[in-house]
């Protein structure tokens, strides 16, 4: 069985190596879209940060970045990763670290796990708390209902070093719901193959919520379709 910190490990090699998956080209990107808005932006924010993928190309984009991330597990794998910069461990829907950023990303449809459109006013206006005026936000959001595929099935295997990693996921509808169970099976030389079930629920909030949760804390909002996101990207600036 996966444990903790083996947990947090064997997602971080999985993400980075997935493929089609390039941490460096979206953190260019998304810091592209920052200075487009906000000339001269220098400091940033990633919540959710998970093992610092994101934030290990930010740090050569910004003069100072930070990270926020609920899970310990997930901070102990970033922080050798990321000498010097600050790790919070934290909610995303009731942090407060006492400063401003010019920018905050959330990434990876992290926002999905809000449980409803209440918890999604309520964590970006935290979001927006937390940036200068003119700050610019990213979010990428979970699908929205008219785009969610029901029933879909992935799967990939791939091998890091002498680890083996396989991932499969099924995720199911429920109402404005989704259920992603998802298994993983490890294997190497030394602890041989071990497995662990998950289950996710996020929510399916509408292209409206979305951006009226990003109206209701001052900011505009636009949605933007990378080549790299499926569901894309909500971009704002605060007033």
């Amino acid at each position: 069985m996966l444990y903790g910190a083996d947990t947090a490990s064997v997602y971080h090699d999985f993400y980075r190596e997935r493929k089609g998956k390039d941490y460096a080209a979206e953190a260019a990107h998304l810091a592209a879209l920052v200075r487009e808005r906000k000339a001269g932006a220098s400091s940033l924010l990633d919540v959710a940060c998970g093992s610092g993928s994101h934030l290990e190309h930010f740090v050569h984009e910004f003069d100072h970045v930070e990270g926020l991330e609920l899970s310990a597990d997930m901070i102990a794998v970033a922080g050798p990763l990321l000498p010097g910069v600050a790790l919070h461990q934290g909610d995303m829907r009731d942090f407060s670290l006492g400063r401003r950023f010019d920018a905050l990303t959330c990434m990876y449809s992290s926002i999905g796990y809000m449980a409803d459109e209440d918890a999604l006013r309520r964590t970006i206006a935290r979001f927006t708390e937390h940036l200068e005026p003119g700050g610019v936000l990213l979010v990428e959001p979970w699908w929205t209902p008219d785009e969610f595929l029901d029933r879909h099935v992935a799967g990939d295997v791939l091998t890091v070093g002498e680890r083996t990693i396989a991932r499969v996921s099924h995720t199911v509808r429920h109402g404005d719901k989704t259920r992603m169970e998802v298994h993983w099976t490890v294997a190497d030389a030394v602890d041989g193959p071990r497995h662990v079930a998950e289950s996710h629920q996020m929510s399916l909030f509408t292209s409206a919520q979305y951006e009226g949760a990003f109206e209701a804390a001052g900011c505009t909002v636009e949605r933007l379709r990378p080549s790299w996101s499926g569901p894309g990207l909500l971009v704002g600036v605060r007033a």
